[in-house]
């Protein structure tokens, strides 16, 4: 079984990486650094344009990293900031009404897939979750709501990239939830995968 989810990510890791919304790598890791959080697909944003009520909507981040709003049919958000895209649209808007006054605001986080950890496997929810700084293990399986009945928790493996390279981090998952072993609780990277394999019993 770990097998099979080891070789099933090796082919659909690197697929989702390369549809971050095409942001180039080294303007995301600036803003990164800045601490500023960046859009990814799937975000909700609420757009605010002042004294243009019309033009306030609250609009998804579409799978292409594409925002539509009034006014303006098609504009990259994915891998900018909340204030980047901002200035972007008044710069869209700028043909429309004079000097208008733009604030995107992430209602719903999603963040850049490279950006995301994945819970798969025997979780009570499944799911990718936008990273935050120093989230742990703990964090995420409140989250998706602890582990299945059917899962072998101490069985779970991290799956992380350093360097180019996939390495496991084995998590005993169990004795952290259900005996509080806080040794497990491991603190998380962006991009990490964790693998919840099912019990053999």
């Amino acid at each position: 079984m770990r097998q099979v989810w080891i070789a099933t990510l090796a082919v659909v890791v690197p697929l989702l990486g390369g549809c971050s919304g095409g942001a180039a790598p080294k303007a995301v890791a600036a803003a990164e650094e800045s601490g500023l959080y960046v859009i990814g697909a799937g975000d909700q944003l609420g757009i605010f344009v002042y004294g243009a009520p019309q033009l306030s909507v609250t609009v998804p981040v579409r799978p292409d990293g594409h925002i539509s709003s009034p006014l303006v049919s098609d504009l990259v958000a994915a891998g900018k900031t909340p204030p980047e895209l901002a200035q972007d649209l008044t710069n869209q808007l700028k043909q429309y009404i004079v000097d208008p006054n733009v604030t995107v605001m992430v209602q719903n986080f999603v963040g850049p897939f490279d950006r995301q950890i994945r819970v798969i496997g025997e979780a009570a929810e499944p799911q990718a979750i936008a990273f935050r700084a120093h989230m742990t293990v703990l964090d995420v399986m409140i989250q998706t709501k602890g582990l299945t009945r059917f899962a072998s928790g101490n069985r779970s493996i991290l799956i992380r990239r350093v360097n180019g390279q996939e390495r496991e981090i084995p998590v005993r998952l169990a004795d952290l939830i259900k005996d509080g072993d806080i040794r497990q609780n491991v603190e998380l990277q962006p991009g990490d995968t964790l693998i919840i394999p099912q019990s053999w019993f």
